[in-house]
């Protein structure tokens, strides 16, 4: 089922501010270039630690619950599980989709 949090992460993708993968989103929260982290479900529990860590270090809202096959028809690729959103506004944007469908 695609949502309206679904469909938005497609427009982020669009506009140039969706940082994919781990070692790329690593590095963009070590500089602090990044402002939303988006695990999916499918993470290893290793992934899912260091990334709570590192966003509660950098002060980096963290959204976990999200599946992998539903980030893959979005974004068009498989296996995605790590995703990081450099935009601000989208960033409150998501969260705030995120909160909605999931109350």
């Amino acid at each position: 089922m695609i949502n309206k949090f679904f469909q938005f992460l497609g427009i982020v993708k669009k506009s140039g501010n969706l940082i994919i993968g781990y070692n790329k989103c690593e590095d963009a929260i070590k500089k602090s270039k990044v402002c939303l982290i988006i695990l999916s479900k499918q993470c290893s529990d290793n992934t899912k630690n260091k990334f709570k860590n590192y966003c509660t270090r950098y002060n980096v809202p963290l959204i976990e619950d999200v599946s992998s096959v539903d980030l893959s028809i979005v974004l068009g690729r498989e296996g995605l599980n790590v995703l990081g959103i450099a935009n601000e506004k989208m960033t409150e944007k998501l969260v705030s989709l995120h909160k909605e469908f999931n109350n």
